[in-house]
Formats: C-alpha cells, structure tokens, sequence
C-alpha cells in the first residue's frame, strides 16, 4: 500500500482530535467573519497556512498582503509571478484532497461556483477550517478581499487594498456611466458559446463603462446560446476573452458575419480575460480597458444628420 493510501486514515483520526471541544480557543481570542455563503468561520489565531482553490483567490491573497502564509493552490494560479513556485493541489474543478490534507492547512479558501460542493463540504467534516467566496459585485469584492484580511491577520493592507479598488471603480463609474449607452456581447467562452447575464461581476463593468448587456436579462449567471442568437441581436460592440492573455481568436472568429454591426464598424474587442473574468482588484483595469473600448465604439458612430 502507498504512502500516500495510508495518509487519509491518519489524517481522519487527527481531524477528529481538531474538532474535539479541547481544541477550541476562547471566544474573546479569535477571529469570526461570516462568508459569502452566510457561514460563520472562526480562527483561533489568524491563519499562517493557507491554501487557496482558485487562481483568482491566489491573486486576492497576494494582493491582500497573505501570499508569504500560501502553502497551496491550484493549477493556472500564475499571479502575481511569485504564486508560481506554489505546491499545487490540483485544478479548481479536481481537487486532491488529500494532498489539501497533507498540508495541514489552518485555513481552506474555497470558490462557491468553481469548485465541488461535495468536495468542499469534505474538507469541512474533516476539520478544515474552510472560507467559501463569491462576490457577486465590485462591494462584494472589496468586503471579501477585507474579510480574508481578517482572517490572514493582515487586515490592515486588505482595507487598504480594497479602498483602492472601489475608488478606482468609482472614478470610472463618473466619467463613463452616464455616456451614451452602447449594446455590447461579452463573450466568456467559445464552445459552448458563453455569455453572462446581469448578476455578473462582469455585468457591473458593463454598467460602469455606459455599455447595455445584449443578454442581461437571461436566468442563468453564465447562460449559453448559439451564434444564431447573437446574429439577432447584433450588438453594436463584441468583446471578450481567449484561450491565453494574447489570444484573440474567438473575438476575430466574428467576422466572417460581416453583416453584423459589431462588424462592420469594427468594434471587436478582445481583452485579456485575467482581467474582468477574474474576482480580483485588477478587474478594475479590465473595466477600464472596457471603457476604452466602448468609447471608441461611440466615436465611431456615423454623425447624426
């Protein structure tokens, strides 16, 4: 039998002892902050041994002054360039949770809608102490990047940091917002064709640069279509991400409908997809390339007679 067999039993007794009441500090000597998904996480002591199960979580805790305390993440976590030398425990959607064990973490940050509920909820029974994110909005943003700070014990740097953030937004928010407003397709991935409604982080980029989302109003946060859809909806502007941060394939794939409007004026876009497809603070310079783009669009439009 391998080692690495004969570690989960091991590790299952010692979660045991974890969770037994002599392993719980007084109150009135740790930190509580509630998550995004409305559970109470509490820490005797802020957290020297983190593991992260998103890239984008990785990025908030380097940018959060936590990134020295990170002994695991998953694969893509590639920012900022130090998250490279990181032990990874594997990807965002297959987790080895065994390897999460072995690294004996003191606190697990997990991705709500990335990672597996069922995989999520196993590392809570086996005594890990286990923060969940999922900003839905710039404010959600900021409050998670605050309350991670809490728990990393740097919270300091995290006030900071997400006070920058949300002036930033604000700041584009009032040279852009009450522009003329320009339809727009945000494309997040090729196949299936994906897009996003209004409940998306992404959507409130949209909103603060003046744009209109052609599908915001569809049900599901991320829904799916065919190119038919889009066709008929010809948005004036189409942006979106890649396969790479320099990849701008999918975008360029739009023209061979040279009667779309999106087209024929050339308002197609392509944006480094680290940067709005991410819940980090650099979607603030994500929203503010999309401005630029959507102004450009607007100085393109034939003159009114």
């Amino acid at each position: 039998m391998s080692y690495r067999s004969n570690l989960l039993p091991a590790l299952l007794a010692a979660s045991a002892l974890l969770l037994s009441p002599a392993g719980h500090a007084a109150d009135n000597d740790s930190i509580s902050v509630i998550d995004d998904t409305d559970r109470e996480v509490r820490l005797d002591a802020p957290a020297e041994r983190i593991v992260s199960l998103a890239p984008h979580i990785t990025e908030v805790l380097f940018a959060i002054g936590a990134g020295d305390r990170v002994i695991g993440a998953t694969d893509h976590s590639d920012y900022p360039e130090q998250a490279a030398d990181i032990p990874r425990v594997g990807g965002y959607t297959s987790l080895d949770l065994e390897r999460i064990l072995a690294k004996e973490p003191d606190l697990v940050v997990a991705w709500d809608s990335g990672n597996s509920r069922s995989h999520i909820e196993r590392l809570r029974e086996l005594g890990l102490t286990v923060y969940t994110s999922e900003p839905r909005g710039f404010d959600g943003v900021a409050s998670s990047m605050e309350r991670m700070a809490e728990l990393a014990g740097t919270a300091e740097q995290g006030r900071a940091e997400a006070q920058r953030f949300l002036q930033e937004i604000e700041a584009l928010r009032a040279e852009y917002a009450d522009r003329d407003p320009v339809p727009l397709f945000y494309q997040v991935w090729d196949q299936p064709l994906m897009t996003v409604n209004n409940e998306h982080l992404i959507a409130e980029a949209i909103e603060v640069c003046g744009g209109e989302n052609v599908f915001g109003h569809l049900d599901r946060l991320v829904p799916r279509m065919d190119r038919e859809a889009v066709i008929h909806a010809d948005p004036e502007v189409i942006i979106g991400g890649g396969m790479g941060e320099d990849n701008p394939a999918w975008v360029e794939a739009w023209r061979e409908w040279d009667n779309m409007l999106a087209v024929r004026r050339d308002n197609l876009f392509f944006l480094p997809p680290s940067l709005l497809q991410r819940h980090t603070p650099r979607i603030a310079e994500g929203t503010a390339l999309m401005c630029e783009e959507l102004q450009t669009a607007r100085d393109r439009r034939p003159e009114s007679p």
